[in-house]
């Protein structure tokens, strides 16, 4: 194993990911091209081996960096002590979206942000996204959460895997959605019906608001159909990532169930 190089000092870099988790992947599950890997000096674990082991079998460099000159690069972010700089990361095309989730096994699945602006949530609701195997996420180009390395970190790397698209309008996108024949479902507290008596055995788009407002007119008006968790206690909502994960469980669980019995 090639031992890391000391870093010469602080350099232009074109995209940096943080954390240990999100550094594997980008190594290991996409085709994203890694410039460098960077570990922080005194940095020594067997995931750290494990990180330098995979740099060097692809010939990309080990640099060591100042623990200090990575709290600065990554403010309010715990990097672990490893990060890699890489191509900027690049969003997909809705269309080929639209294509990747139509050549899947079963129904179709995919996620619309509607101008989540929290970063961590925006992470955290990829991660969750990628673990239920939906097969794309689409967020709106303004006024919303974009994918930088603080959602790289909070997704652990669940963003180098599952594509996302960046749209201009989400309305628009929706009506084209429905063209294609997806179902488009609004998560809603105020709705009627719950998500377990709603049929999920279908291609769809499952629409989540924003943390405070919810989802927006624009989008309400373009749902065919609005769900919502059913409360047991004395709380009416929840965040917006443990949402997403309560309502792909249920989603799973249906559609599981389906081709479990055909």
């Amino acid at each position: 194993m090639k031992p890391p190089t000391r870093d010469s000092g602080p350099k232009t870099t074109p995209y940096l990911i943080p954390g240990f988790h999100a550094v594997r992947a980008a190594l290991t599950k996409t085709s994203i091209k890694i410039e460098e890997i960077w570990i922080g000096e005194g940095k020594s674990s067997k995931k750290t081996n494990d990180l330098i082991k995979i740099a060097t079998k692809k010939n990309i460099p080990v640099r060591l960096k100042k623990t200090s000159e990575l709290s600065r690069l990554f403010p309010d972010i715990s990097h672990q002590g490893v990060a890699a700089v890489a191509e900027r990361f690049n969003y997909t095309d809705l269309e080929q979206i639209i294509e990747i989730s139509r050549h899947g096994n079963g129904r179709a699945l995919l996620i619309a942000v509607d101008h989540i602006t929290d970063e961590g949530n925006l992470g955290a609701l990829i991660r969750t996204s990628s673990f239920f195997g939906a097969q794309g996420l689409i967020i709106p180009k303004d006024r919303s959460a974009q994918v930088t390395p603080k959602v790289l970190k909070r997704s652990s790397g669940a963003c180098l895997s599952l594509p996302i698209a960046r749209v201009v309008n989400m309305g628009r996108t929706l009506d084209l959605l429905d063209k294609k024949g997806f179902w488009i479902i609004g998560a809603a507290d105020e709705a009627t019906e719950t998500m377990y008596q709603f049929d999920w055995n279908r291609d769809l788009v499952l629409a989540l608001g924003n943390e405070e407002r919810g989802l927006s007119p624009s989008v309400r008006n373009r749902c065919h159909q609005e769900v919502c968790i059913p409360s047991l206690g004395g709380m009416t909502s929840l965040n917006v990532s443990v949402a997403a994960g309560v309502f792909l469980s249920e989603i799973f669980r249906q559609r599981n169930r389906i081709a479990a019995e055909s």
